[in-house]
């Protein structure tokens, strides 16, 4: 639990030092950075009766002079000008201001000025400038994650907002985690070289001093790449528990919106996955929809079981043994109830969606070669009623980055046949992901067929035969990590910044995916630091993607593309 304790811990000191009641004042981002470490119980355990924006805040006239304000908040001019306007006329006895990065001196300055009734009582930095929804996962929450796939000229102050922010979360990473690392980048990707030299520079020379921690050993590594080097990824179904519910359903920032859903009950419309706090979850986040169907129906049963021992009192003391478990009672059955409905509704969509058919195919897409078969297996989904459009699109897209020299007579036949069968397919679409992420775009070995260990890899799983067809694809990252334990990351594709060295095998290593991450990497991630104790791995992004979103920020780049062209 390495990532959530970090930020628990800046959480936990913010609020236990200040005694008496209080209110704990956010922004839209730091909400969500709370959210998925924090529970409401556990802030009530603190004192804190109430939790407001900062823009519920500035609107309110009303005194709370018996409370006492904690405000945790990222130290954006924007935000630095709320407060300023805050203090001005201040609603509580006390504040107290954190906030989540570096704050500049002339921001400190603009609120001594404001602070004329004196009511801050303290500034300080706690670097906690990232959502941390997993112990090795973290996410920044960008919303123009498209931006990353054009050029600077496009959108020059867009840009250079989406790379500020995501020097800015790496950095609060490596400085919650005490690290300054050797940098390296993705050659053929100028966003993901932006931000490894950024990030150089505010590390080596604008806050050299700050990040001047004790040299460990092992030096640390941050290697930033680009996600169009794996569009593959983020455009599969997913079948473990985690990664198909975020791909069927949605997740954001550990919550899943079941509102849509008619046969949900009302109390769980709104549901928390989270394995800090559902041991069920954490236990079978990785497991695949089989295991999982298995497991929860073992669930349900211990359940009946506790609850027909409950019905069931011989004494006095059975009854008061049943109220004094009964928060625990309710907190299981609220459990039980949460995961049947999650699994009842994927369920329902797997078989709508005629979901096995179609991912046996992606599967084999991405991990099987024999180009004729596939095209025949594609045109025949192509021509079912019941796949649905996006599925139509994402099958395309898969054959596209396969087999996009080999075949291009087919391919402008199944374009075709895209666009005649799905009336909501965008002209260009899969065009305009190959411009973007196509053979001649990406640095990584995707389909295992340049590098002679990935070939001879392939041709042992080929014979072995898959424990699961379903989930047989590795994610390009497993190849990323291998390199980097083994020393066998190529300089030349992914190039250091400045004159900083590796020192034998690096402890720890962040590996930030420019344009977003997805939850099968994140688990192979997790996996892969379970079997491998002598180093951490921790992934991070721009966003954390499912085909949904990976396909929305692919149009909207497309869109923005054609307009500028025609200006």
């Amino acid at each position: 639990m390495v990532l959530i304790p970090l930020i628990r811990d800046y959480i936990d000191r913010m609020l236990q030092d200040i005694s008496g009641m209080k209110v704990l004042i956010l922004d839209p981002q730091t909400v969500g950075m709370v959210s998925v470490v924090y529970s409401q119980s556990d802030l009530l355990r603190k004192e804190v009766f109430l939790v407001e924006t900062v823009d519920d805040a500035s609107s309110s006239r009303a005194s709370m002079a018996h409370l006492k304000a904690v405000y945790f908040l990222r130290p954006s001019s924007d935000n630095v000008q709320k407060l300023r306007r805050h203090l001005s006329a201040p609603r509580f006895a006390e504040c107290h201001l954190f906030f989540s990065n570096i704050l500049k001196i002339p921001q400190i300055q603009v609120l001594a000025d404001s602070d004329e009734q004196e009511v801050v009582q303290q500034i300080q930095e706690f670097y906690a400038d990232f959502c941390a929804i997993d112990p090795f996962h973290f996410t920044l929450n960008i919303h123009n994650n498209h931006i990353y796939m054009l050029p600077t000229v496009v959108d020059p102050p867009g840009m250079q907002s989406f790379c500020d922010r995501a020097v800015d979360g790496i950095a609060s990473v490596f400085l919650s985690l005490k690290r300054r690392p050797v940098i390296r980048y993705q050659r053929t990707s100028d966003v993901a070289k932006r931000i490894a030299q950024e990030t150089t520079r505010l590390m080596y020379e604008q806050e050299s001093g700050l990040f001047d921690f004790r040299r460990t050993e092992n030096s640390s590594l941050l290697l930033v790449i680009d996600r169009r080097d794996d569009p593959v990824t983020p455009l599969l179904n997913q079948w473990t528990y985690q990664a198909m519910v975020h791909e069927l359903i949605g997740i954001e920032n550990n919550k899943v919106d079941l509102k849509e859903f008619a046969n949900v009950p009302k109390d769980q419309q709104e549901v928390v996955l989270s394995a800090v706090q559902d041991d069920f979850f954490r236990v079978n986040m990785f497991e695949n929809f089989g295991d999982l169907g298995m497991n929860v129906k073992r669930m349900v049963d211990d359940f009946q079981h506790l609850s027909k021992s409950s019905q069931n009192f011989q004494s006095i003391d059975d009854m008061a043994k049943f109220v004094s478990n009964y928060p625990e009672y309710r907190k299981t059955h609220g459990n039980v109830t949460k995961h049947v409905a999650l699994v009842s509704e994927m369920s329902r969509m797997v078989e709508e969606r005629k979901l096995m058919q179609v991912s046996q195919t992606e599967q084999e897409l991405a991990c099987a070669s024999g180009q004729a078969a596939a095209f025949e297996a594609v045109t025949s989904l192509l021509n079912n009623e019941s796949v649905s459009d996006i599925d139509r699109l994402r099958l395309v897209m898969l054959y596209a980055l396969r087999y996009e020299k080999e075949s291009p007579v087919q391919l402008m036949q199944l374009f075709n046949k895209l666009a005649s069968r799905s009336a909501k397919y965008k002209s260009g679409l899969v065009q305009f992901l190959l411009k973007q992420a196509g053979v001649d775009k990406r640095t990584g070995d995707l389909y295992g067929n340049r590098d002679l260990l990935n070939i001879a890899r392939n041709m042992a799983r080929g014979l072995k035969g898959v424990e699961n067809v379903y989930t047989q694809h590795q994610p390009l990252i497993f190849q990323t990590m291998e390199g980097i334990v083994k020393g066998r990351l190529r300089d030349a594709d992914y190039p250091l910044v400045g004159n900083h060295f590796q020192q034998g095998r690096p402890q720890d290593v962040v590996i930030f995916i420019v344009g977003g991450t997805t939850y099968e990497e994140a688990r192979s991630v997790a996996l892969y630091n379970a079997a491998n104790p002598g180093v951490r791995f921790f992934l991070g992004g721009s966003v954390v993607l499912n085909s949904k979103r990976f396909l929305e920020n692919l149009g909207e780049a497309q869109r923005i593309s054609k307009s500028s062209t025609l200006l």
